[in-house]
């Protein structure tokens, strides 16, 4: 089976460090709703929907519930002591945002409900029965973003068809690398196209991977939704712009600060939905009977003024099927 299991991740972190965290002190009497997140306190305007999903459901922040949040800044190495941090709060439910959360949390409790949002295959990657009847302890939503790999391949060969080769970026120390990769490669070879793997697990790695790719003669690149990239979205845009590659990214957060393409889920209808499955936890639902369910809203976005720069004519059908043109 592809991909990475949980115990091969939990011994990839190795031991954890202490991070120090200025957490909210619990609001006493109010269940506790733990976050854990890869990501940054930057990348918290994404809980508005979470916020929005748990208030349709009869939960406000400080009135019925408590929201305790812990951020891993994209040091995965950190996810194993923020996890059991989480646990010692003794929370009602924890949300671990994305794989590397999940595998952090389920290695520290098997008995506090998870709820997980990720791109990868739950099934696949050994962490429940099946998608119907979850078992266990976790549930969530899975937007399987790996699956949308080849798609996102497709959209950036519209725009740059005589491409031979086209890059991939990933962070080697994420789980779905090894999944997004291998479908990818299948896509590609269905085209004729060659995909090299560039990897970045940290961000003086980055200009490293570029200068790869110029070597391999990329003529295109797909950059991995991934926490790390996320965070340092600015900085891969700039360098997708300086060494002149047209690149496809997983969110809008990269179009809007001049990505060139992105497709991939609506983050903030994801997060409502997770708020939904966090709600019927918090009256009474085991998550091992809760499905794990699939957002079903994605979203296109093209920046014209970067394909400008790029000296690249972007399709008029494309531009009609884009959710969101930026000029």
């Amino acid at each position: 089976m592809p991909g990475m299991r949980r115990r091969d991740f939990v011994a990839l972190l190795g031991s954890a460090v202490a991070w120090p965290l200025g957490a909210r002190a619990q609001q006493s009497g109010l269940p506790v709703i733990g976050i854990l997140s890869a990501s940054s306190s930057e990348t918290a305007y994404y809980s508005a929907g979470f916020r929005e999903g748990l208030r349709d459901a009869g939960y406000v922040e400080g009135q019925n519930v408590a929201i305790e949040s812990r951020w891993a800044d994209g040091h995965y190495n950190r996810l194993p002591a923020l996890a059991a941090e989480l646990v010692g709060r003794s929370p009602a439910v924890i949300v671990a945002t994305g794989i590397p959360p999940l595998f952090a949390a389920t290695a520290a409790t098997s008995t506090v409900p998870i709820v997980f949002s990720s791109a990868g295959d739950p099934v696949q990657l050994g962490l429940v029965a099946s998608l119907n009847r979850p078992g266990g302890n976790i549930t969530g939503i899975s937007h399987f973003g790996v699956a949308l790999a080849p798609k996102r391949l497709q959209l950036l060969l519209e725009l740059v068809p005589a491409a031979t080769v086209i890059g991939l970026l990933e962070n080697p120390n994420n789980p779905r690398t090894d999944l997004e990769a291998a479908e990818l490669q299948v896509a590609a070879h269905a085209t004729g196209k060659r995909i090299v793997v560039v990897k970045a697990g940290n961000e003086s790695d980055f200009d490293t991977a570029f200068t790869n790719l110029v070597q391999f003669g990329a003529g295109g690149l797909l950059v991995a939704g991934e926490p790390l990239f996320i965070l340092q979205r600015k900085q891969l845009v700039a360098l997708a712009a300086r060494h002149a590659i047209p690149a496809i990214y997983d969110y809008r957060d990269f179009t809007a600060v001049g990505g060139l393409l992105s497709y991939g889920i609506d983050l903030t209808e994801m997060y409502r939905l997770v708020a939904r499955h966090v709600a019927r936890i918090l009256k009474g639902a085991k998550p091992a009977d809760l499905p794990i369910l699939q957002p079903t809203k994605f979203e296109l976005v093209i920046n014209l003024k970067t394909a400008k720069a790029l000296g690249l004519e972007v399709p008029l059908r494309l531009q009609q099927l884009a959710d969101e043109v930026i000029e």
